[in-house]
Formats: C-alpha cells, sequence, structure tokens
C-alpha cells in the first residue's frame, strides 16, 4: 500500500523449496514468487492437502438492526494481517493461545488476507484455518498478490513474469491463481501493483490479465485490485475512481475486477460514486480505504464522508490493518476488549454506540449478518484457541492451543444486554470450556432490580416436531436463567424456556422440547437473568448452546477408514510428530478430534481439524513405550463425536546419551569461578564431571561450579549416562586461567573495521554491529539471499575467549526475527578460516559463546539461517568479541 511503513513487516525473504518426498515436518501455509507459483504442483507439494479449507461459504442473512444509525448499504472489507509473517504459518494452527481470533465477521462482507513481500514471496493465499473460520460465518476470503514498491525490494521483472502471455491468448499466471484458489477453497484474489517501472503498454496488458481471469473463473471467485498502478502504467494513487483507472474496474461495459480498493488519501468520494454509476457499476465496487494500522480506533477519521446523515453510504468501507487490535494487545483479554472497542464502540454495545469520541464503532453504520439459519445449530462459545482443551465438560489437554478453523460462529450482538439497573456483564472465558478452549461467563450482582436480558444470536432456524433446545451451563449457585426465543411473526416479542433452579457444581444440561412450536421460525435466542433475592457475587459458566433435530442428535457417526501415519519424525529418541491421513466420512461430520492414548489408557487431546489429514505436533515419548496408539474421532453438526479409528506409532529404540556441555567463561583470573551448563540429550539420568586444576576436581551435579585456584590450561570432561549406556566428551585446553585477566576481558571488536555481504540500507551498514550501541536501531541489515556474512578486522592478532551477539529481540524486534543457526569463524589472515562455534535451533535475542583462549585477528559471523521462519534478513544489533589485547 501507499504508506510503505506497512510493507516493512513483511520485508521477508525465502525460496520455496516444493518437497520431493513425504515429510513429518510442521506443514505451512503456501506463498511464492511467481516463477515459483508457475512450477507449482499440489500432487508434489507434499504441505498442500495441510492447506486446503474443508468448509463451503455459507449462506448469511442480514436481520433487524439493533443500531437506529446503521444502514442495509453499508459493506466493510478488511485487509488484515491474520498472522505475524507471511512465512512460517502453521497450516492447522498451533500450541499458542495467543493468535488473531478475530471474530467480529458478522460486520465483515469481505476479508482480505493481508501478505507477502520482497523477502518471502508476493502471491499469498490465506491459511486454512482464516479461510475455515470465514466460511463458517457467510465471509468470502481473498488471497494477495502484492508487488512491492521498488524501494521495498520490488522488480518489475516480477510483473512481468506475473502477464506472461502465451501465443493463444491465455495468461499461465491466472490460471495458476484460479487452479490455488479451487484447490485450497478461498474466495479470489486482492491485487495490489506497486512496482514501478511499467509502461501503458503493460498497463493494457495487466487488465487483459484480470480480465482473462473474469472469463475463465468461476462465477463466486472475486478479484479485487488496488488503486496505485494507471493507465499509463505509472504507479500513482488516485484515492478515486476516475479516468486514470477506471480501465482496471470496467471496460467495455464488462467487469475487469469485481471491486476496488482506493488509496487512504481521498477528500470527497461523491465523484468516484459518480463515475462507478457512469461505468453501470454500484458506487459499493468501491471501497474507500482507511488505515487503521498505526492508531486502531484512535485514528479520526470524516465518518460523515462514507455515511451522511438520513443518507444511504457513499461508497463502501475498506479497513486496511484492523488487527492493530492484536498486534498492540498486552494479551489475549486485553486483545478482545480492543475489538470490541474497535467494532462495536467503548460503550461494548452494538445497539447504543453514540459517545463523545469519533470512533462510535463499526456497528454505528453496519447491520449484523449471521449464517444461523439451518438446524442442527450449536456453539459452545469456543473463540478459535485456549490455556487447555475441553471435551464434554473433562479437560483432555493441558496444552496451549490455537487453531482458528475450531472457532464457533460465536454471537451475532457483544453484547446486547438489557436491564433496568446494572446489566450483569458477559465476556468469553478461557479458564474454563465445556467443548474448546473458552465458554461465556455471566456475572455480577444480581437482583430483582437488575434482571438482565442478553440478546446472543440473530438466527432463522425452522422448528419442526422434532426439535430440541438445550443449554449447557455451570455455577455454583442457583442458575437463575432462562432461554429466550423471539419468533419470526413477532421478533421483538421473547418466549422464556425456565431452567430448573438446582445447584450443581458441575456441567448441567437442561433439555427443552419445542415441538409445540413447530412450523415457526426463531429469529432470535437470548439468555435472561432474574433473582428473587440480591446475590452480590452472581456467576455462571454458558458451556454449550444447541438447537437440533432429535433424530440428528441420536446419529453416530461410524469410525472413519484407512487412517495411517503417512510420515513420522523423531528427535533425540524421546520427541516425534506425525502426519496422519484417513478417509472423509462424507457424513455431515464437520471436524476430526485427534488423541494420543498412553500407555495407561489416559487419552490426551492433540488437535481437530474438518480436513483429512492432520499434522501431529511434537509429542514426547512417555518413559520408555515402544508404540502409541493414536485416534481420530469424526464430530457432527451437533458437536456428537462418533466411533474412533485408531493407528499405531511406534518409536526408535531408546537412546544412550549424547554429552555435551557449556560454559560461561573461559578465561578468568586465579580464584575465579566458572559455571558449567550441562546441555546433553534429555535421556541423560547421570553425570560424571572431570575438572582438571580445578576444586573440586570431580561433580555428579547437572550443573556444576567450579573454582580455579592456580594459572595454567585446563581440560573437563564430561560423561553422560543413563542404563542403555554413556558417552564421554573432553574439550581439551578449555581453561584458561592467568592473571592477565584480573582486569577484566575487552570487547576487541569494538568500532573496529568491519564488513559485510551487504545492507539493507545506508544506516545499516557492517559498522553498527560493531559501534556498542543497541537502542536507536543501531544493527546490521542484509536482506539479499542466505547464508549471509559479517568480517570483522580486531587490527592484530589478541587472545579470543568468547563471542556475544545481540540479536533482533535485543534490539526491540519480534523474537521470530533472531538468528537460528550460525557459525563463527577466526583467522589471521583473513583468508584461511577455522571454526570455531556452531548453533543449531537458536531462539535467544542474546547469545553467549565462550571458546577456549585462541590467538587471531579476524572474526567472522556467517548466518545460515536468518530468522526462526522464512525471512533470510540478518539483523545483528551488535557482535562482541571478548578477550584480551
Amino acid at each position: 500500500m501507499k504508506k510503505y511503513g506497512l510493507s516493512l513487516m513483511f520485508l521477508l525473504v525465502i525460496c520455496l523449496v516444493v518437497p520431493l518426498a513425504v515429510s513429518a515436518k510442521q506443514p505451512q501455509s503456501s506463498y511464492w514468487f511467481p516463477d515459483q507459483l508457475l512450477q507449482w504442483n499440489p500432487k508434489s507439494d507434499s504441505d498442500a492437502e495441510f492447506n486446503r479449507s474443508m468448509i463451503p461459504l455459507q449462506e448469511r442473512f442480514m436481520g433487524n438492526k439493533v443500531n437506529p444509525n446503521a444502514s442495509k448499504d453499508a459493506k466493510i472489507a478488511a485487509l488484515s494481517a491474520m498472522n505475524k509473517m507471511t512465512s512460517g504459518v502453521p497450516s492447522q494452527g498451533s500450541r499458542k493461545f495467543e493468535s488473531n481470533t478475530f471474530s467480529y465477521w458478522q460486520y465483515v462482507d469481505k476479508l482480505v488476507y493481508w501478505g507477502g513481500s520482497s523477502g518471502e514471496g508476493i502471491i499469498v493465499p490465506p491459511s486454512a484455518d482464516v479461510t475455515d473460520a470465514a466460511h463458517k460465518n457467510g465471509v468470502p476470503v481473498l488471497g494477495t498478490v502484492f508487488f512491492p514498491p521498488n524501494a521495498y525490494g520490488g522488480k518489475f521483472e516480477w510483473v512481468q513474469q506475473f502477464l506472461k502471455q502465451n501465443q493463444d491468448g491465455s495468461f499461465p499466471m491466472a490460471d495458476k491463481l484460479i487452479e490455488v484458489a479451487k484447490f485450497y477453497g478461498f474466495d479470489g484474489w486482492f491485487l495490489n501493483q506497486e512496482t514501478q517501472g511499467a509502461s501503458a503498454s503493460d498497463a493494457k496488458k495487466m487488465q487483459a490479465f484480470m480480465t482473462y481471469i473474469q472469463s475463465h473463473k468461476p462465477a463466486t471467485m472475486q478479484v479485487m485490485w488496488y488503486d496505485s498502478m494507471t493507465s499509463d502504467g505509472s504507479i500513482d494513487w488516485q484515492n478515486a475512481l476516475n479516468d486514470k483507472n477506471a480501465m482496471f474496474l470496467q471496460q467495455n461495459k464488462k467487469p475487469v475486477s469485481d471491486s476496488m480498493f482506493l488509496n487512504f488519501w481521498w477528500k470527497e468520494l461523491d465523484s468516484s460514486a459518480k463515475k462507478a454509476k457512469s461505468l453501470n457499476r454500484s458506487p459499493y465496487d468501491l471501497y474507500a480505504g482507511i488505515d487503521v494500522e498505526a492508531n486502531g480506533y484512535n485514528t479520526n477519521l470524516p465518518w460523515q464522508t462514507w455515511f451522511p446523515e438520513g443518507k444511504s453510504p457513499v461508497t463502501a468501507l475498506g479497513i486496511y490493518r484492523p488487527d492493530w487490535a492484536y498486534n498492540t494487545a498486552d494479551n489475549m483479554e486485553d486483545f478482545f476488549a480492543r475489538e470490541s472497542r474497535f467494532w462495536v464502540g467503548e460503550k461494548g454495545d452494538p445497539s447504543h454506540t453514540q459517545t463523545a469520541s469519533t470512533w462510535k464503532g463499526i456497528a454505528n453504520y453496519v447491520i449484523e449478518q449471521t449464517p444461523v439459519n439451518k438446524l442442527p445449530f450449536t456453539t459452545n462459545f469456543n473463540t478459535g484457541s485456549g490455556k487447555q482443551f475441553y471435551v464434554e465438560g473433562q479437560r483432555s489437554s493441558e496444552q496451549a492451543w490455537n487453531n482458528r478453523s475450531l472457532q464457533d460462529v460465536l454471537p451475532t450482538w457483544r453484547w446486547l444486554t438489557e436491564s433496568k439497573g446494572q446489566a450483569l456483564k458477559a465476556s468469553f472465558d478461557w479458564s474454563t470450556a465445556y467443548n474448546g478452549g473458552s465458554s461465556l461467563k455471566v456475572e455480577g450482582k444480581l437482583s430483582p432490580e437488575n434482571a438482565t436480558h442478553l440478546k446472543l444470536y440473530q438466527t432463522d432456524l425452522r422448528v419442526d416436531a422434532r426439535t430440541q433446545l438445550s443449554i449447557t451451563y455451570k455455577t455454583e449457585l442457583s442458575p437463575a436463567l432462562k432461554v429466550g426465543l423471539a419468533f419470526a411473526d413477532h421478533p421483538d416479542q421473547f418466549m422464556f424456556l425456565d431452567v430448573k433452579d438446582s445447584i450443581n457444581k458441575d456441567w448441567t444440561t437442561a433439555s427443552f422440547n419445542l415441538t409445540k412450536y413447530a412450523g415457526k421460525r426463531i429469529a432470535a435466542i437470548s439468555l435472561n437473568f432474574d433473582s428473587t433475592k440480591t446475590v452480590d457475587h452472581y456467576s455462571i459458566s454458558i458451556g454449550q448452546l444447541s438447537v437440533s433435530n432429535v433424530k440428528d442428535a441420536e446419529a453416530v457417526l461410524p469410525a472413519v477408514k484407512d487412517l495411517k501415519v503417512l510420515a513420522a519424525d523423531y528427535r533425540d529418541g524421546i520427541y516425534g510428530d506425525a502426519r496422519l491421513q484417513w478417509n472423509p466420512l462424507g457424513k455431515n461430520e464437520t471436524s476430526y478430534d485427534v488423541y494420543r492414548v498412553y500407555p495407561d489408557g489416559k487419552e490426551e487431546w492433540l488437535g481437530a481439524t474438518p480436513n483429512h489429514v492432520y499434522y501431529v505436533p511434537e509429542m514426547k515419548r512417555a518413559g520408555r513405550e515402544n508404540q502409541t496408539i493414536l485416534k481420530v474421532v469424526a464430530v457432527d453438526a451437533a458437536n456428537q463425536r462418533g466411533k474412533s479409528a485408531e493407528v499405531v506409532y511406534t518409536w526408535p529404540a531408546y537412546p544412550k546419551p549424547v554429552a555435551q556441555f557449556k560454559t560461561d567463561r573461559t578465561l578468568l583470573a586465579p580464584g575465579d569461578k566458572v559455571s558449567f551448563n550441562d546441555l546433553s540429550s534429555e535421556v541423560t539420568e547421570d553425570w560424571a564431571w572431570s575438572f582438571e586444576g580445578g576444586t573440586p576436581a570431580a561433580s555428579t551435579d547437572k550443573n556444576p561450579v567450579v573454582t580455579y585456584q592456580q594459572e595454567g590450561t585446563f581440560s573437563v570432561t564430561l560423561t553422560a549416562k543413563n542404563s542403555v549406556g554413556e558417552q564421554s566428551l573432553t574439550k581439551t585446553a578449555l581453561i584458561t586461567v592467568t592473571k592477565l585477566a584480573s582486569g577484566g576481558v575487552k570487547n576487541l571488536a569494538l568500532n573496529k573495521t568491519a564488513t559485510a555481504d551487504g545492507a539493507c540500507g545506508p544506516n545499516e551498514t557492517a559498522s553498527r554491529a560493531v559501534d556498542g550501541k543497541v537502542a536507536d536501531n543501531s544493527k546490521w541489515c542484509a536482506n539479499s539471499s542466505q547464508p549471509h556474512w559479517i568480517t570483522v578486522d580486531l587490527g592484530g592478532a589478541h587472545l579470543i575467549s568468547e563471542f556475544i551477539i545481540k540479536h533482533a529481540e535485543a534490539g526491540g524486534e519480534a523474537a521470530a526475527f533472531n538468528t537460528k543457526d550460525y557459525k563463527l569463524q577466526i583467522s589471521n589472515d583473513g583468508s584461511t578460516w577455522t571454526d570455531v562455534v556452531s548453533v543449531v535451533g537458536n531462539t535467544s535475542g542474546e547469545t553467549k559463546d565462550a571458546i577456549s583462549l585462541t590467538k587471531a585477528r579476524y572474526v567472522k559471523l556467517n548466518i545460515l539461517k536468518a530468522t526462526q521462519g522464512g525471512d533470510t534478513a540478518a539483523r545483528i544489533y551488535e557482535l562482541e568479541v571478548n578477550g584480551l589485547e
């Protein structure tokens, strides 16, 4: 986009490697450069099946508005970075609670999955879990094609590759975009061409490319164009629809794109709306952009320009980076609070958005839409992540998780409460759940004066003779609860089903037969809380709400067929992961739960997916078990679990230890202490240390501390043992004790001459890595292809004892940008190099590597894997070389 700061998040460098064989490694969401996508084939991409959305786009409808200001004509597109990086995105969620589990789908007409960069790849389909969540709510999702500005690594050759046309008039890249969207199951593409260098003929070719897509894509697939490139090929943001960019929306009475996102700097929108109408297009095909990436709901905007009082909206609204709410939050509770204020206003009530603030919330302008229009309808109020996972009220996993494929359709109104007093407070609660990771919590002071009516869902559910409603709840008090139903013939009138007044600290389910309402259509579902006496600390958890037909609920899904382990990997003999596959049932299942069975019979939930393949995250071996049973259970739309299928996961032979250790220092003065850190493999059961010249001379501690009194150079030996075997490691001449170290070691690299393989810019050269500064973004950065290197000339031969590297996180950047794999070398002539340190799998923001005292003039840091993900840009804030002059 024009605001270049947003592109920096995505300046990530990667080359996609198409797997030639099935691997058990974590499947990741796709991203490509044009030439890579042309070579892509789902049959040879072992991750492809894991990246498919299996939930079709649901129908939804617009109900009666609850906010008097909202307009039925208002349309919203959200351009959101649903994952923090383009690369390294797990295909099916991960073992983290924190995730951008966006949930205000009722206000969004389409979601653009924002991503791509000159580093990682510029063609980015949405991750499958995002598409699943959106589709469940009836929202189409578009992937992104992002040609970056030249200043941020854009290459015009990518545009040329993208627009390559065959002699028969076809565009191979257009065919690939259609193929990817159909195979992965998402709904189209957002095209953002900001790379300079094009001509008018290139603009015509882009138009022809888009016209070709229009004539070859499925009718439901969409293309959104960004207001950047103009008819003469230049990058010139018009901030409007006009003669310079109309060719990318409509030509000769035929659509070129399905919609256009207008850049942020517009002054008025009437001329754009008028231009659209002159082209026989709806002004709501234009999404006038606002940029909320930096300030979220503190962004000052002229809302009257879109939504003039008493009139229909002028154009649609495009919101750039509403993921601000997630990116700036301190925790998940704060994220949901920010989301609430962004979408429904500071009062947290979509029906009452009037406030002194200029930001009234999107609910002030937009009528909610809902997909709750067929039976069965079941919600567990599951947000798509959790601190643990529950199955029918029992904790089945203590592992944090996120998977947006599992997000329920959450309440249409959050939160719409009616009370004559201070209404009870409703919120999501991640401390307990019935199914999934969260529940609905209602709490506060309850009395006859503040009976609270909590309206939850706008629905269109036809009741027949078999229909029943059930609610599952937990409270230590009397529930004081009724379930409210409004029917289509009187949508503003609620009748209430009274939950029996019983006290049960466990989950309790109350069921109601709705036969007498057969033929009616449920238009809304609510909860009502009332008490004849005052309860100062009322609290209730709602774990499940379901409306279904009895016959459907009683049907038991069979076990899946042909469950097998596609591939398995092992680490250290006690950790393993796997890829599973089975045949889908095709019997109204909505997802599949995956469990692990321990030797004692205990079952643990590992994850779930609507797909027929699943990646089992790394498991730890239970003792010395030889085999682990993995189970797959189908779950239907009423949340009923079927019969299980099992497969055996076989472990390798139990290993003997691998000895390894590290020391906090190798150069010391007489009388100094050294801390030794055992790094031996986890199967180690006993340790035997030998310290030449040290006190003590031997130890069986895991991490001993040793004192050296006499000058000299000394070796250290560690023997790691278990019942299978043992291994010894001796580091010769590791410890040097000298009076010369009494004054402490010195940073020999400070302000010395440094050279590197490249730099991201004139202020990020190699010298910044040896200037002694970390603040003010003083770093060396290189964004060419890996590996990277930086060499420091110490100005003469010196005795070197350790290296301290301050990676991205030390400078305030994300931990995902910390160097993962690196190697340190030394040399006396600058041409012949000796390896002294090799690190694989680092995650820390600062690393310290001590070596045997060695004399050298030159030091070289080789960065083999620059980040934790696919970004190949090196970021080193400081390289310290400590020793004696």
